[in-house]
């Protein structure tokens, strides 16, 4: 019919997708670019925890005819009410190839019951395929068909792992549920048996010599391996009479904008500014991995695919073969060690004013743990004599000369002043302060738990944290301003709608003013900074602080630089710890080819950045994992002896089925919402609160309260917890 608009066919819009969060009641959620989804544990379509979905609304009509058939008030139906609810329409991507769990002889069928009790599918086995798998071990079973509506899932038993006394996550368990690489290939060993170290040769390739600067290392009293050292040094800027110093880069103004892609800055326009100022070389030096770990070498091949060293509770596995990281690239003190440097030029207020980057031969003057470096900066040890006593005491004793010392404690006590100069500016432009603890588990010779320390912030750390920061800096600004190739660690400021949460829970103290609420909901971090500091001292203090950490986007390695949000920085890398983690031996293959030459392959290298920029991200969050799991069990460990103990504790997450506490020593339980009274208690998971209906009893997130251990589930690595 004339005038009649033809019709056109509506594109449809793509169903969302996003990471399955499995719990173990079966249900589940999923969070989308669309926002949180609801998934019943009906219409899971046989998806684990951690995989990748898509999904699509379930409708109004689909809701009603779900409600029927549900008997009460279940937890899944409160959780339910507060988000929109959908299917999973497909598993786009696997999380899980392999999962451990518990073996149950059933007829023909061994059945695998996973660990994870977020993954609620069994995987059946067939018995005749492993008949000498004992009833109840413990196994690593690789998946052959997942799940669907119809099936359940199928596996292969790989590997027997150990009988069911054993404790939930020994570090066998955790190795296998996360498929962590424990062997290196013969060939990688040969290798790295094969290394030498060779002086004349490093120097002959262009390697300078700086033998003889004091320098010295700084790290936990058990550490094996020594990646970083620092040294500092005045310079006589008038003895120069402002000569440029050879290969160190000048910046006129400050270290916002030290880079301006100049090779070297008019001497003459920096010596108004340089005059009568004292100036530090102050020197970060690297392990040179890369000298005896180059591009698709065996040793390579097997660290890259590990990407990072895993610490777990009683061991660790490193990316390289001991041969380089616990002796040829350790820098152990009085030994000749190839590295990386670089030097910043800075005042006394730590301003940069120069920097020089460039591979060297070093050798390290003395060895300090940060207890020995906080006492030197305290000054709580005086001379010599008094330290060398103190230390004969302990196993690993330490002896310093009477010169010796004197180098330490002065340049200790400045490179201090430095790093809280640096943090200063770093504040100044943007970086975002949280107070942090950290549990570390001790274990004595025969693998029990003999105590928990928590470490906190202080100046010792602070003094290697600012200067590995700020060398990474530096680094990455160099090549990030020369458009050369380079994995960058990225940190992008928070979503909008995971600040308006927090902005929601804020709005309830009469201190929060409309001002703040405006800069936190853009992102501004001076925003961030000031509700920080004006809640610190207060009783919600603990609360906002979680809350503002779970609105964090996570750091990942991209082979674009974006700048890191959290430090304040428009460029960072990773460059100081190239034992541990594969993206820092990148970095200093790239700085290498951009000081001295290119290597034949290394147009190869420039195309696999992306790729390895991920992998290493994925392989970041399997380590954390790891490491994690390892702390918990043998958190859970020490804490058996305290069962009927009360503790005092802070509510660190809230839950439709109860409160999650933690206490003084960072041991987290559980305290159910059953044991919580008789009432119904409602959960707001925007405040994150749990109200109870009849006398309005409020837990909500940062709370403290008091709590009483009634167990600890070695089988499950789990705390139980009521409130006292």
């Amino acid at each position: 019919m004339a005038g009649r608009r033809p019709k056109t066919r509506r594109k449809q819009h793509a169903d969302p997708q996003g990471i399955f969060e499995g719990n173990s009641r079966g249900f589940g959620f999923v969070k989308t670019a669309e926002g949180e989804f609801f998934v019943p544990a009906s219409k899971t379509n046989g998806a684990f925890d951690g995989d990748l979905v898509q999904i699509a609304r379930i409708s109004s009509k689909d809701k009603k005819n779900a409600k029927k058939r549900r008997q009460g008030p279940s937890s899944a139906t409160k959780a339910s009410s507060q988000r929109a609810e959908a299917r999973v329409v497909r598993v786009m991507e696997r999380a899980h190839s392999t999962l451990v769990g518990r073996y149950e002889v059933a007829g023909p069928f061994g059945i695998v019951v996973p660990d994870d009790t977020r993954i609620t599918h069994d995987i059946f086995t067939l018995r005749r395929e492993s008949p000498d798998v004992p009833d109840g071990a413990i196994v690593k079973v690789r998946i052959t068909e997942y799940p669907t509506r119809k099936t359940s899932a199928t596996g292969i038993v790989e590997e027997v792992l150990g009988d069911e006394s054993i404790s939930a996550l020994t570090d066998e368990r955790i190795i296998a549920k996360h498929a962590l690489e424990t062997e290196f290939s013969k060939a990688s060993l040969d290798e790295a048996r094969g290394s030498s170290l060779d002086v004349a040769g490093a120097l002959a390739q262009g390697y300078r010599d700086i033998r003889q600067r004091f320098v010295f290392t700084i790290d936990p009293a058990d550490a094996k391996d020594f990646d970083d050292a620092i040294s500092l040094d005045e310079i006589d800027v008038d003895a120069m009479d402002f000569a440029p110093i050879a290969g160190v880069e000048f910046s006129s103004t400050n270290a916002a904008i030290f880079l301006d892609g100049h090779e070297l800055c008019d001497v003459e326009h920096i010596g108004p500014k340089l005059k009568g100022q004292r100036i530090w070389r102050y020197g970060v030096h690297i392990a040179d991995v890369s000298y005896y770990v180059p591009w698709a070498s065996s040793i390579d091949l097997d660290a890259r695919r590990r990407a990072t060293s895993v610490y777990l509770a009683a061991r660790v596995i490193p990316m390289l073969p001991e041969e380089l990281s616990n002796d040829l690239c350790s820098l152990r003190p009085d030994e000749d060690r190839l590295c990386f440097t670089c030097d910043m030029y800075v005042t006394d207020s730590a301003e940069l004013v120069a920097y020089d980057i460039y591979p060297a031969i070093m050798r390290s003057d003395a060895r300090l743990s940060y207890d020995d470096a906080l006492s030197m900066i305290k000054g709580d040890i005086a001379n010599a004599d008094a330290f060398n006593a103190r230390e004969a005491t302990k196993t690993d004793e330490a002896s310093f000369s009477p010169e010796l010392f004197r180098h330490l404690i002065s340049r200790l006590q400045h490179a201090s002043k430095l790093a809280k100069a640096r943090e200063r500016y770093r504040m100044s432009q943007g970086g975002i302060e949280f107070s942090t603890k950290e549990a570390k588990v001790f274990l004595d010779d025969d693998g029990n738990v003999s105590g928990i320390v928590v470490r906190e912030k202080n100046d010792a750390t602070e003094l290697i944290e600012e200067a590995m920061v700020f060398a990474n800096e530096v680094v990455a600004s160099h090549l990030f301003e020369r458009h050369w190739p380079c994995i960058y660690r990225d940190h992008e400021k928070p979503a909008q709608d995971a600040l308006s949460e927090v902005v929601a829970v804020l709005q309830e103290f009469p201190w929060f003013k409309k001002a703040l609420a405006d800069g936190v909901l853009c992102g501004n971090p001076h925003a961030i900074q000031d509700v920080l500091d004006e809640c610190e001292g207060r009783v919600e203090f603990e609360m906002i602080t979680m809350l503002f950490l779970r609105a964090m986007m996570r750091a990942v390695y991209l082979p674009q630089n974006v700048g890191h949000y959290g430090l304040g920085l428009k460029a960072y890398c990773h460059f100081t710890s190239p034992i541990r983690r594969y993206p820092d031996l990148v970095v200093h293959r790239m700085l290498k080819a951009q000081l001295l030459k290119r290597p034949e392959k290394f147009d190869q290298e420039v195309n696999s950045l992306k790729w390895i920029a991920e992998h290493s991200s994925e392989m970041e969050r399997i380590a954390e994992a790891a490491s994690q799991d390892s702390q918990k069990v043998r958190i859970v460990q020490y804490m058996e002896q305290f069962v009927g103990q009360t503790f005092d504790a802070v509510v660190s997450g809230v839950a439709n089925y109860g409160l999650y506490v933690r206490l003084d020593n960072c041991a987290e339980g559980l305290v159910p919402v059953r044991s919580l009274g008789d009432e119904y208690f409602i959960f707001d998971p925007v405040r994150y609160v749990l109200r109870g209906s009849d006398t309005q009893k409020t837990f909500r997130l940062g709370q403290s309260i008091h709590v009483k251990l009634v167990e600890a589930d070695m089988q499950s690595a789990r705390l139980n917890f009521v409130l006292a």
